[in-house]
């Protein structure tokens, strides 16, 4: 059986580990809803994700990559039902050498949160997001303020489109 040839969705010339800032979204498989719940809270008109012990631990893996790579900083995120936004900004470094490239990034923030997310239901195997993840390369301060407003308004949309009768199914098995 031939497989067919995987699309390369990465610009072809760029050097994802050059100094700029990235919109990175990552989902998880099939498109489960694992981590977390998206509401309206206190103040009109304003919504809020609720994150459940796995989106927790997404968060922490998340801000985490600050620490490990000291040329990374997570500028804006937001962590809905079924996938997370980010904005990631590589920075030079004095003695950062060499910077990681936003593959890199990704793949370990997925690597580790999954990890994390498998110990506390006793998986090994499980894979809690899908292979690749989605990037923008944020070329000047419009592009980088409308993301901002998109990710600020990911919640908003998401509860306003969700069918509130639709029943949760168990994923209990999975995570």
């Amino acid at each position: 059986m031939a497989y067919s040839e995987r699309k390369h969705i990465r610009l072809k010339n760029r050097d994802y580990s050059k100094p700029g800032y990235y919109f990175v979204t990552v989902c998880t498989k099939y498109g489960l809803k694992l981590l977390s719940s998206v509401g309206q809270g206190q103040a009109p008109a304003t919504y809020v994700t609720e994150l459940t012990r796995l989106g927790k631990i997404a968060q922490a893996q998340l801000l985490g990559l600050q620490d490990r790579y000291p040329s990374v900083s997570i500028d804006k995120y937001v962590i809905m039902p079924n996938h997370i936004h980010f904005i990631v900004q590589i920075r030079e470094v004095a003695g950062a050498s060499p910077r990681p490239t936003l593959m890199e990034i990704v793949g370990t923030f997925k690597s580790l949160t999954t990890r994390e997310c498998n110990k506390i239901r006793d998986y090994s195997d499980k894979q809690l997001f899908q292979s690749s993840f989605y990037e923008h390369v944020i070329r000047d301060k419009t592009s980088y303020f409308a993301v901002c407003k998109y990710i600020d308004e990911n919640p908003r949309k998401w509860y306003e489109g969700m069918d509130q009768d639709i029943l949760q199914p168990d994923f209990g098995m999975l995570f």
